[in-house]
């Protein structure tokens, strides 16, 4: 989307006021949507040709050692720091890989831009990435591809002529459907609820946010969406905005839907801070470490993701694939190591596989 028209949403989101019947952010990202069935009947696939880029005039690589920098939104939060050991670990076991990760402290998109371009410069074989602005982070990638670097992005894609592959940790069609479900069954099917996602810009958030939109208004009319709000992958923001929805809406605020692995945990902060577990339902996307506190206290449910780990090996097992020649256009499938065979759908697209629900009786199994 434009930056102009991301600038005016964002300006309507936050000059919201004390109003309830301010303009609502669902996730406008200029995509088609195409919400699941309300009875959970799998929805029909469709085809879709090869619509990845190709690098220019890429060496011969099949086999050698090659050098490779996982360049995340951020660095030094969990979510990232296991799909970072998901790419040391997928390294390590195919032994013909440098691979490092390297990114700002903060999701900011000129940083990540910034850092892609000095790795092109300075000279490396292949960039994973997450982008922070599918559109923004286009034109450092295609440089790359141009490079003849191998292109591999993971958790929030570019647009897809700027990479190869992207490894898909869910559909968006699925994280809707999930987190929509899930809220009513705590909420109600006329419950009011408010959403804390990083930034209008982010990519997959975009998307799932659009997506949840359509589901919303197919299979829950009545329900009623209060605000989203961004939080940028900040812990303390992502509480404080969390901490204003309450104090905002009040009674009417029934539930909030964390949207990263940031926001949920500190949603669950704020509501129980405040005294409104059991009273306002937190819903939402995390990694298990940062929910255990909260879900054996009672005041969450679950919590859902996939596993980071396995989605940062995914993504450096496939750009492996890819240099070596062994993942190519018009592929269905993708063996990637451990993980065993991936689905490819959306032309260029690997998806990683059914995501793990967190819930009092297995989150200790986890550890991440």
């Amino acid at each position: 989307m434009r930056r102009s028209m991301m600038t005016t949403l964002l300006t309507l989101a936050l000059s919201a006021g004390t109003s309830h019947a301010a303009p609502v952010w669902t996730g406008a990202d200029d995509q088609p949507t195409s919400p699941l069935a309300c009875d959970g009947a799998p929805a029909a696939a469709t085809p879709v040709a090869y619509n990845g880029g190709t690098p220019t005039k890429a060496p011969d690589r099949k086999g050698k050692t090659i050098k490779v920098v996982d360049v995340p939104k951020l660095v030094g939060i969990g979510y990232f720091n296991s799909t970072s050991q998901g790419v040391k670990d997928a390294a390590k076991e195919l032994g013909t890989v440098d691979a490092k990760t390297d990114g700002s402290t903060k999701a900011n998109i000129d940083d990540q831009i910034t850092l892609i371009d000095n790795y092109i410069t300075s000279g490396v074989d292949g960039i994973l990435f997450s982008a922070n602005d599918p559109v923004a982070i286009a034109p450092v990638l295609k440089k790359a591809l141009a490079a003849g670097i191998n292109v591999v992005g993971y958790d929030a894609d570019a647009q897809p002529d700027a990479r190869q592959w992207f490894v898909n940790p869910a559909t968006p069609t699925g994280v809707a459907k999930s987190l929509i479900d899930t809220l009513a069954k705590e909420i109600g099917q006329e419950g009011s609820f408010a959403i804390v996602t990083s930034t209008f810009t982010t990519p997959n958030q975009a998307r799932w946010i659009a997506e949840m939109s359509a589901y919303q208004a197919k299979c829950y009319p009545k329900m009623k969406w209060l605000e989203t709000v961004e939080a940028q992958e900040d812990n303390i923001l992502s509480f404080n905005q969390a901490n204003t929805l309450l104090n905002k809406y009040g009674s009417d605020l029934k539930g909030i839907i964390g949207m990263t692995s940031v926001a949920t945990p500190a949603a669950a902060d704020a509501v129980t801070q405040a005294g409104q577990c059991g009273k306002v339902s937190v819903v939402g996307l995390a990694t298990p470490n940062p929910m255990k506190p909260y879900i054996k206290a009672g005041c969450v449910k679950s919590a859902v993701l996939w596993s980071t780990v396995d989605l940062g090996y995914a993504a450096m097992q496939a750009l492996r694939a890819s240099a070596d020649g062994t993942l190519k256009p018009g592929d269905k499938t993708f063996k990637a190591g451990r993980l065993g065979e991936l689905q490819i759908i959306n032309g260029s697209q690997i998806l990683l596989g059914s995501p793990a629900v967190f819930t009092k009786d297995n989150v200790d199994k986890f550890d991440f």
